[in-house]
């Protein structure tokens, strides 16, 4: 059985779980909405894993925090290589690789 769940019953269930560090608010609604797209051009149904998430992917505040620990010259470069979920304020998340 799933459960249908909103913005906000997402964003909450990484409180929920004690993890409210692993992406901000405007990383989970990003997060969200790039899940619900992906849930749409595919036709299933994804499984809410909160733990997964944190483990799949990662938040980066800029480009530029993100290149110190990765090899990449430029987004597009970046755009090659992984998903990358553009975050409000200037943030990036990437799926992890």
């Amino acid at each position: 059985m799933k459960q249908t769940i909103n913005e906000y019953e997402f964003v909450k269930a990484f409180d929920d779980y004690n993890r409210s560090d692993n992406f901000s608010v405007a990383g989970r609604n990003a997060l969200y909405r790039y899940l619900c797209d992906l849930e749409e051009d595919c036709g299933i149904a994804i499984e809410l894993d909160v733990i997964a998430l944190c483990c799949e992917y990662c938040e980066y505040d800029s480009f530029d925090e993100l290149q110190e620990g990765h090899d990449v010259d430029d987004m597009d470069d970046l755009r090659d290589n992984t998903t990358v979920i553009d975050v409000d304020g200037g943030g990036v998340i990437i799926q992890c690789y």
